[in-house]
């Protein structure tokens, strides 16, 4: 049925008791109140009546329902219906549209009998203009509501299915894996628990104080019996608290078992008291996980750190992908498939690098091998250059110098065409330890970030802001630790620095013409493409290194240091929400996109043509290019132009 009501005048007195019941209305004062009051109506609409369509209605009024309820929805190519969402009496109908000066952005029907109050555009958009909060309070509510269910479109229509696919890491919660809970004493012999493990067919046992059965100290494994009481030729009778490993890894019971794996990888560990209501009801292995699973990133884990030969990585690492496309197609965000990719990634190159020294021996001076750019913010795709360096301590004397040079000049030689062979091509730029100049020791290294930042020079700092990003890969950790400490010290005392990266990061066009069309290039290899990840995700990526340097925030992931802003209360909760959101959205489209490329044959690229997209998936895209003019602004008002 389309859009058939009836007007009615209501009484001042009732819109204002209607607008001080319902966010964020009841926040205006008495004057605004009643001058909303006198100047909106109330429409009845009958059941089945469609208030809106997608892209067609222009919307002239803000719909408040005061009596009823309405279904919001978007149509496939097929007329199914997604996207369901139903709106109650208090709920709002028209407002993203309004403030954005676009269309309906979804189909609005009336589920029963409704009565809707009606205020004009123009007094809702003073209301936005004049008041922050509605701004904020509307944009908020649609980053909930919506930015989820992009995710579930971008999956249903973009991931092709494949048998076998059957993963349950994103539905199944950890404490429904747990099994009966077995302890011992710290007090009971060796003997007594490896009695009770054959006994109670389990691989581990937790351990408890005598005198506190709560109070869970360690836990013991098929693995520490091997290793420390076997091995070792241990007396039977001593007590397992000589054996047992402590204290405890845990996880709290409603964590998915993703979360789960993500931690046992993280840690290299196979086993995780689960915690519920503060106590400990139980174990969950990474057996338990895989057992509930036909492919597993944990099958992957195991089989990286299991090489005993550098080449045997080489299809490892080249399995990578088809682990990343289940988790897309188990409903992964762009924040947990890029942490997986960064862990197995990280584990290629230590089991790589470990194997290396031991072929060519112990090096002469402790190092630490820096990842960089997007993998020092642990945010690789499918489509991964290499960007690394190497950083070793500071030499005694010219002979440990000389030893020094010697030893990483080959030793990074090797590693890097063994990177290569892994499926990681070079970089263009070659920025990578191979390169003398970024194979140096900590007091070079210092001295160049030091010229970065006091003597900043835009054309260098745009191609150095790679390396500001930096973490440790593998070595000694508190060398990138104490240059860490460097860079912050040094960065938050220079505006100057800070205001040349603010300049270089606005300074990138936002992919939207004053009409909120995209802008694509007109001809070239990309003809009708446009870069998301230059021209939408760098903007949220450089936003986000420039306030975590200004505020000596050592985190690296952009999702990260947003987090960690925000808890400082350096930016405020809605800026972090869509933020958030619209970085999120973005690397989805990204993976999704070059997912597709690889199973087609293709070299996976960033160029993604806007008119292959559903219609939810372009507006979504606009809503997060929006967001980049938002952080603009903020770092205009930080760093203006003098």
């Amino acid at each position: 049925m389309v859009q058939n009501s009836s007007v009615h005048i209501v009484a001042p007195e009732m819109a204002i008791e209607f607008f001080k019941g319902i966010m964020p209305f009841d926040s205006l004062d008495d004057a605004t109140l009643d001058r909303l009051a006198r100047n909106c109506r109330v429409d009845f609409y009958p059941q089945g009546t469609r208030l809106l369509t997608t892209g067609e209605t222009d919307i002239t009024h803000l719909y408040l329902i005061q009596r009823g309820g309405v279904k919001a929805f978007i149509e496939d190519e097929l007329g199914e219906e997604t996207l369901k969402d139903f709106r109650g009496v208090g709920a709002y109908i028209g407002a993203l549209g309004i403030i954005r000066g676009t269309p309906a952005n979804l189909n609005i029907e009336t589920v029963e009998d409704t009565f809707c109050f009606l205020l004009p555009k123009e007094i809702f958009l003073e209301l936005v203009e004049q008041h922050p909060s509605f701004a904020h309070y509307y944009l908020k509510s649609f980053s909930e509501k919506v930015v989820s269910t992009a995710y579930n479109q971008l999956r249903r229509h973009k991931v092709s299915k494949r048998s076998g696919d059957d993963l349950y890491l994103f539905s199944v919660h950890v404490g429904e894996l747990v099994k009966k809970l077995h302890t011992i004493s710290s007090k009971a012999s060796i003997q007594q628990a490896a009695s009770s493990m054959t006994r109670n067919c389990v691989g581990s046992l937790l351990v408890y104080e005598p005198d506190d059965r709560e109070n869970i100290v360690g836990i013991i494994t098929d693995t520490d019996f091997r290793r420390k009481v076997v091995a070792k030729g241990l007396d039977y009778d001593l007590p397992v608290s000589e054996i047992m490993s402590g204290p405890v890894e845990r996880v709290l019971s409603q964590s998915l078992c993703f979360d789960a794996l993500l931690q046992m990888m993280s840690a290299s560990i196979h086993h995780l008291a689960v915690e519920r209501r503060g106590r400990i009801i139980g174990v969950v292995t990474s057996h338990d996980i895989m057992l509930i699973q036909g492919h597993s990133p944990y099958y992957l884990f195991k089989e990286i750190r299991g090489q005993h030969e550098a080449e045997g990585l080489y299809a490892l690492a080249k399995k990578i992908p088809d682990v990343i496309r289940g988790l897309i197609k188990e409903g992964a965000k762009a924040g947990n498939i890029t942490q997986m990719i960064a862990i197995l990634n990280d584990h290629i190159l230590e089991r790589l690098l470990t194997l290396l020294e031991e072929e060519l021996g112990p090096p002469p001076v402790a190092y630490c091998w820096l990842f960089l750019g997007s993998e020092g913010r642990r945010e690789q795709t499918f489509k991964t250059d290499q960007d690394n360096a190497i950083l070793y301590a500071d030499p005694a004397n010219s002979e440990e110098k000389k030893a020094a040079e010697v030893y990483f000049r080959e030793f990074s030689e090797k590693a890097i065409d063994h990177l290569v062979n892994c499926g990681y091509p070079l970089c263009p730029g070659e920025i990578m330890a191979t390169n003398p100049r970024w194979c140096q020791p900590l007091a070079v290294w210092k001295d160049y970030f030091s010229r970065w930042i006091d003597s900043p020079d835009p054309g260098e700092l745009l191609n150095a802001t790679i390396f500001f990003d930096f973490r440790s890969g593998y070595g000694d950790s508190n060398l990138a630790q104490s240059l860490r400490s460097h860079l912050n010290e040094k960065a938050t005392k220079k505006d100057v620095f800070l205001f040349h990266l603010a300049r270089q990061c606005v300074s990138i066009r936002i992919p939207l013409s004053f009409f909120k069309n995209f802008i694509v290039n007109k001809d070239g290899e990309h003809k009708n493409r446009l870069d998301i990840k230059h021209q939408g995700l760098t903007p949220f990526v450089n936003f986000a290194r420039i306030l975590a340097l200004k505020h000596g925030i050592s985190e690296t992931n952009t999702l990260a240091r947003l987090k960690e802003l925000l808890a400082s209360e350096l930016i405020s909760h809605e800026m972090w929400s869509t933020a958030t959101d619209a970085y999120e959205l973005q690397m989805q489209q990204r993976l999704i996109h070059q997912l597709r490329q690889i199973e087609e044959g293709k070299q996976p690229d960033n160029h993604i043509n806007p008119e292959e997209l559903s219609d939810l998936e372009r507006r979504m895209l606009k809503e997060a290019f929006a967001v980049i003019e938002r952080l603009y602004t903020f770092l205009d008002q930080m760093y203006p132009v003098p």
